[in-house]
């Protein structure tokens, strides 16, 4: 390997480094916060190590690429700002050699950020999802959030402003258990509490809409008890597409081709558009490893600035537009006649016609 070569490489590996860490500490500070709030409220230590582990796969999908970004846009900029870019010119250095080694990079990271994505990431957030039912179990009512939906209850969701030991006040309760549909209860507070499996709900003035499913009318009590029944039991949990690794995602596809459980056209179509849109998701956050390499290079030739901050607000503008367009594009994984699955490619392709167009202008 040339001098040349070396020292862009070392440049671009030490900011590729420091850029991942400073990325993974912000979108870790609220994993960080929550594992203090469950210390705090008692969770057991085998629960908040398992929630540590699995909570940090699902950051590489974001950190690995912006880093990749950022350490070329700055490394580059630096280079064209000290003239060192000039210089390789008029030596008769072609700079598609010093861009390969940070390319070879942006491959090694692509592949990495395949298996994470098929294999590291549905394991961890298949996990996540069982914690719920782990924490219900094992630390009981403690850790009910306030100002959240909380549906993990069956036939229950309920949301409150503020605890107070076992006291919740502002409590509402959308009550699914009766057929045909839901009653919307409404508590100035509720003391919570257990009996066997079941939570207890012991409300105070609250005022429930209806009275009963299929019988209009609103009823205003100064108290009311409300029985979740196995609300503290544990439940097999039923898998989803984000928990399917790689070989079970692609075989559940051909199952829904093949129309193996006879579903009708309509649901068939749907459940293979969403699944595919997954399948087609995870390649394309593995895509974005090059994709972000191959613009931030001449982008960062052409910044002409020292300023580091030049460089990240660049990085911060083509990141986002990234991802925000495989977002909005993800949000329609259950129209089956746009093809979500074929449109998440259009900000992979945008950036390879952007790194075509620049590439030439900067060589």
């Amino acid at each position: 390997m040339k001098i040349i070569e070396r020292y862009v490489l070392h440049s671009f590996l030490t900011a590729f480094f420091l850029s991942w860490l400073v990325l993974s500490f912000v979108l870790t500070i609220g994993l960080l916060v929550k594992i203090t709030q469950f210390i705090i409220e008692g969770l057991p230590a085998h629960a908040i190590g398992l929630f540590m582990l699995v909570g940090f796969p699902g950051t590489l999908t974001l950190t690995v690429p912006i880093a990749l970004l950022v350490s070329a846009l700055l490394v580059f900029s630096r280079l064209s700002a000290d003239s060192e870019i000039a210089a390789m010119r008029a030596c008769g250095v072609n700079l598609l050699r010093i861009m390969k080694w940070p390319i070879i990079v942006g491959v090694v990271c692509m592949l990495l950020g395949f298996y994470v994505n098929n294999e590291i990431v549905p394991r961890s957030h298949e996990v996540r999802r069982n914690l719920r039912s782990l924490i219900s179990v094992d630390v009981g009512l403690d850790l009910l959030e306030q100002g959240r939906m909380i549906d993990d209850y069956p036939d229950l969701k309920i949301c409150f402003e503020k605890k107070e030991g076992n006291w919740l006040h502002d409590l509402l309760v959308f009550d699914y258990s009766q057929t045909g549909g839901v009653r919307e209860i409404r508590a100035e507070k509720a003391l919570v509490s257990t009996n066997g499996s079941d939570i207890v709900l012991d409300m105070y003035k609250v005022r429930v809409d209806p009275i009963e499913v299929g019988r209009p009318g609103v009823a205003v009590a100064d108290r009311f008890r409300h029985v979740i029944p196995d609300a503290m039991r544990r439940r097999p949990y039923v898998r989803k597409e984000k928990d399917l690794r790689f070989g079970e995602l692609r075989q559940k596809i051909a199952d829904l081709r093949a129309n193996v459980q006879g579903q009708p056209k309509s649901m068939q179509r749907m459940l293979l558009s969403i699944c595919r849109t997954e399948f087609h998701l995870r390649l394309v956050y593995a895509f974005a490893s090059i994709c972000f390499v191959l613009v931030g290079v001449p982008l960062g030739i052409r910044t002409h600035r020292k300023e580091s901050t030049i460089g990240m607000a660049v990085s911060l503008v083509v990141a986002m537009t990234f991802y925000l367009c495989v977002i909005l594009l993800q949000s329609l994984d259950k129209v089956y006649a746009l093809q979500p699955y074929v449109l998440l490619w259009i900000p992979v392709a945008a950036c390879g016609v952007l790194a075509a167009y620049l590439i030439p202008k900067n060589l």
